[in-house]
C-alpha cells in the first residue's frame, strides 16, 4: 500500500507540477454576475478529481469551469431568495470528503504531504466552495421541488421513446435475516487478556507504534503503527470518539470495547476539535461454540417462519443483524436506485452468493440456514427469502409503471433546469478568459447575453 501510495503522489505531483509551470499561478478565469471565479478554485478541484484517483488530463478543467459556473449561477439566486445552509452541514460534509481524502491516502501524513500543507489548512482552503456547492444544491432543488408528473404525462413520456424503450433483465425482490454469533463473557476474556497485556506492555515503556505493527488486527491502521492521523468527533465509533477526546496528549485509554472488538488508544496531540491519535485492536475470533449455538437459534427462527408463528418480516425485525434491512422487512433496496427505495433488484447486480441460493428457489421460498463468509470476513448464518421475480421484458406500463414514472419525472425535471439555466444566462453577465474559448462545453456559456454585472 505504501510504495503504490508513493508512487501515486510522485505521478499526481508531476502533473501538477507542470500544469502550474504552464499557467499563471493566479487570475480570474470567469465572472458570473458579481461572482468572479479563479483559477487557483479550478486547480485545486483538479488536485481532488487526480486525488480520486483519476487520470492526469489537465482538459478535464474545461468540465470544471462548466460545473463551478453552474454553481455560481444557482447561488446568485440563492442569494435573491435566501436560499442558505447551515454552518453545520458545511462543516459535516467537507470533514466527509477529507475522511475519504486522508483513507485513500493511508493516513493523514501522507496526505499533507501531498498536498505540502496541513489538513486544517485544506479544510478552510475548500470550504468555501463545498459550501458554494451546497447553497447550488439546495436551490436546485428548490427550482424542482414542486414537479410531479400525472399519469397522463408518463404516458405521453412512454409513448415518447418509440423504439428506444428500454429492455429490462430478470428482476427480483429478496429478504435476508443476518445472524452474527455472539461470545459470551468467558469467551470474550481471553482476547480481553490479550490486549490488556499488550498495553502493560506500552505502560512499561515499550514503544506503542511497534506493538500495534506487530499485534494489532485493524487493517486501516496496523501498517502505520496504529496512527490513525487526526480525527474529529464524527470520525470514529462513539466509544472510540469519548475516550480521544477526554485523554490529554500523551495520555493513554483503558481498555475499552467496540462494535469492532477491543482498543485501547493514545492521544499524540490535540488541535482545538481535532485529536491526533493511535490505538490497538484485538478482534474478538468465533468459536467452534458460539457458531453451534448460532446455528440453533437460525433453526429456530426458520422453523417458526415455516409453521407461520412468525412471518419473515417480524423475524428480521425482532432478530436480524443487519441494521440496513431488519427495519424493512428484512428486503434489500437496490444499491443503484437508492432514492426511489425500490426493492426490485436486477439479478446481475445481486451478490453471486445469493443468486446461486435464489436462483433455485421459488417465489414465496424461504432458504434454511445457511453458514457463509461476509464481506468483512466474519461467519455467520443466513436465511433468503424469494418474495418475487419477474422474467426479461421489454419495459410496458402495466409492469413497468413505477419505473416510467421516475424515468419521466427525471426527464421533467432536466427540462425545467434546462430551460431555467438558458432564461438566467441570457440575462446574467458572463465572461471567461480567453484560455478556455477551446472548450466545447463551455460554448453555451459563452454565447452574447444581454445581461449586466449588477
Amino acid at each position: 500500500m505504501k510504495k503504490v501510495f508513493l508512487a501515486a503522489t510522485a505521478l499526481l505531483g508531476i502533473c501538477l507540477n507542470s500544469f502550474a509551470q504552464k499557467h499563471t499561478i493566479d487570475k480570474v478565469a470567469a465572472v458570473v454576475g458579481n461572482n468572479p471565479i479563479l483559477l487557483s478554485e479550478l486547480n485545486q478541484q483538479y488536485t481532488q478529481y487526480l486525488y480520486q484517483g483519476n487520470p492526469a488530463n489537465v482538459d478535464i478543467r474545461c468540465k470544471i469551469l462548466q460545473q463551478t459556473l453552474t454553481e455560481k449561477l444557482l447561488k446568485q439566486q440563492a442569494e435573491i431568495d435566501s436560499v442558505m445552509v447551515e454552518d453545520g452541514q458545511v462543516d459535516e460534509e467537507v470533514n466527509r470528503r477529507m475522511r475519504q481524502m486522508v483513507q485513500r491516502a493511508g493516513g493523514q501524513d501522507r496526505l499533507e504531504q501531498f498536498l505540502n500543507k496541513s489538513v486544517l489548512q485544506y479544510k478552510d482552503e475548500i470550504r468555501p466552495n463545498i459550501k458554494d456547492g451546497l447553497i447550488a444544491q439546495k436551490m436546485q432543488q428548490k427550482i424542482t421541488e414542486n414537479i410531479n408528473v400525472t399519469p397522463m404525462e408518463v404516458e405521453k413520456y412512454f409513448k415518447s421513446l418509440g423504439d428506444s424503450v428500454p429492455e429490462f433483465n430478470t428482476e427480483v425482490e429478496v429478504g435476508e435475516i443476518i445472524l452474527n454469533p455472539k461470545l459470551t463473557r468467558a469467551e470474550k476474556q481471553r482476547f480481553r487478556d490479550k490486549i490488556e497485556a499488550l498495553r502493560a506492555r506500552v505502560k512499561a515503556g515499550e514503544d506503542m507504534g511497534v506493538l500495534a505493527k506487530t499485534y494489532s488486527e485493524d487493517p486501516g491502521s496496523a501498517a502505520d503503527g496504529g496512527d490513525y492521523g487526526f480525527i474529529d468527533r464524527n470520525t470514529m465509533v462513539k466509544e472510540f470518539t469519548a475516550w480521544a477526546f477526554k485523554l490529554k496528549a500523551g495520555e493513554l485509554s483503558p481498555v475499552f470495547e467496540t462494535e469492532y472488538g477491543f482498543h485501547f488508544l493514545q492521544v499524540l496531540e490535540r488541535r482545538g476539535e481535532q485529536a491526533h491519535v493511535r490505538h490497538i485492536l484485538i478482534m474478538p475470533k468465533t468459536t467452534p461454540e458460539s457458531l453451534t449455538r448460532l446455528k440453533s437459534h437460525a433453526d429456530s427462527i426458520y422453523n417458526n417462519i415455516m409453521d407461520k408463528r412468525l412471518s419473515f418480516a417480524a423475524a428480521a425485525n425482532l432478530y436480524s443483524d443487519n441494521k440496513e434491512t431488519k427495519y424493512n422487512g428484512g428486503m434489500m433496496l437496490n444499491a443503484e436506485n437508492v432514492q426511489s427505495r425500490t426493492t426490485f433488484i436486477p439479478v446481475d447486480k445481486l451478490d453471486p452468493s445469493v443468486f446461486l441460493v435464489i436462483d433455485s428457489m421459488k417465489v414465496g421460498g424461504i432458504s434454511k440456514p445457511d453458514l457463509y463468509t461476509a464481506a468483512d470476513g466474519k461467519q455467520a448464518y443466513r436465511l433468503l427469502y424469494l418474495k418475487s421475480k419477474i422474467p426479461p421484458h421489454k419495459a410496458n406500463m402495466a409492469q413497468d409503471f413505477p419505473k416510467i414514472k421516475d424515468a419521466a419525472q427525471a426527464d421533467k425535471i432536466n427540462r425545467t433546469l434546462s430551460e431555467w439555466f438558458e432564461k438566467r444566462r441570457e440575462t446574467t453577465y458572463i465572461k471567461i478568459d480567453n484560455e478556455f474559448d477551446t472548450c466545447p462545453e463551455l460554448r453555451i456559456w459563452t454565447k452574447q447575453n444581454t445581461g449586466e454585472a449588477k
